[in-house]
């Protein structure tokens, strides 16, 4: 009996690699010209994903980052590669048959890794694994899922807000995502309900998580971190729209006071964030130093 193998490089050649890509990047833009190029529409006709933008360029970033390790290895290409891709085409075939747009979109990862797994094997898959998971971040979430996570985010930010207000001795009643104050009402929108700044910061979280940590759990952890403190922060911007609308009355909670307060209370959590990495790196040194006591 014979066993097929694909032919391996015994180390990497960065001018096979550009030739193999050059062939790869053509065969995606010819099946994904319109579907990328609704997709970039999409980043800048949508506030919630204009991060779509810095995603691939951080994705490449990621790739040369290890690029000293991707010349370092051999080039091995696996058969598996094959159902990878063909995953990925079936995805493609099912999201156009069903015009479901987030399939054919997050089929481009699975093809783009079935490519890399065919032609340059597991080795190299596994180095950049993280630039071609991180490319999740730039595919809008579908409707469904979108109005799933976004009306429970609008109650917990309406019920904290009333709390907080409340607790301020804030005249205030609630009801369901309405806030009723002495002077006006206030609606936590589905635009308020913190989702952007949720998957703007988990993508953050990651970076941040890659870049500060070198142990795998406390990179997850800055991860899953980064989902609380997002929700807790956009509960607090409720909160103070809410002051600043009692107080100074509800011009002062719209346009730019809205819009700069948004952004003071993403630097904020994103402030939280780095203080939870900067635990979680002195839990590390702290440990060492106990070890050479």
């Amino acid at each position: 009996m014979t066993v097929m193998s694909l032919p391996t490089h015994s180390s990497f050649d960065a001018r096979n690699f550009f030739l193999w890509s050059i062939p790869i990047i053509g065969l995606l833009l010819l099946l994904y010209w319109d579907i990328t190029s609704a997709l970039i529409g999409d980043w800048y006709n949508d506030p919630d994903y204009s991060h779509g933008f810095l995603v691939p360029f951080l994705s490449l970033f990621f790739v040369w980052e290890r690029w000293d390790d991707i010349k370092k290895t051999n080039i091995q290409p696996s058969w598996w590669g094959i159902g990878l891709l063909g995953f990925g085409l079936t995805m493609l075939v099912i999201g156009l048959v069903g015009a479901e747009l987030y399939t054919q979109r997050c089929s481009f990862i699975a093809v783009l890794s079935g490519l890399v797994l065919l032609v340059f094997g597991w080795k190299i898959m596994w180095i950049v694994s993280l630039p071609l998971a991180f490319l999740i971040f730039m595919v809008p979430l579908p409707a469904i899922v979108v109005n799933t996570i976004a009306f429970p985010l609008q109650l917990f930010a309406a019920k904290t807000a009333t709390f907080c207000l409340f607790s301020l001795g804030i005249p205030v009643l609630r009801e369901g995502n309405l806030i009723a104050l002495a002077g006006t009402t206030l609606e936590v929108a589905e635009a308020c309900s913190g989702l952007r700044s949720l998957l703007s910061l988990l993508a953050l979280g990651t970076v941040y998580g890659y870049f500060s940590q070198t142990v795998i759990w406390k990179r997850w952890a800055l991860v899953f971190l980064s989902i609380p403190i997002a929700i807790i922060a956009n509960a607090v911007r409720v909160s103070g729209t809410g002051i600043l609308a009692h107080y100074w009355g509800v011009e002062a909670a719209e346009g730019f006071y809205h819009t700069f307060e948004g952004w003071i209370v993403f630097i904020a959590a994103f402030v939280m964030l780095l203080i939870c990495g900067s635990f979680l790196s002195w839990m590390g040194h702290r440990r060492s130093d106990k070890r050479m006591d």
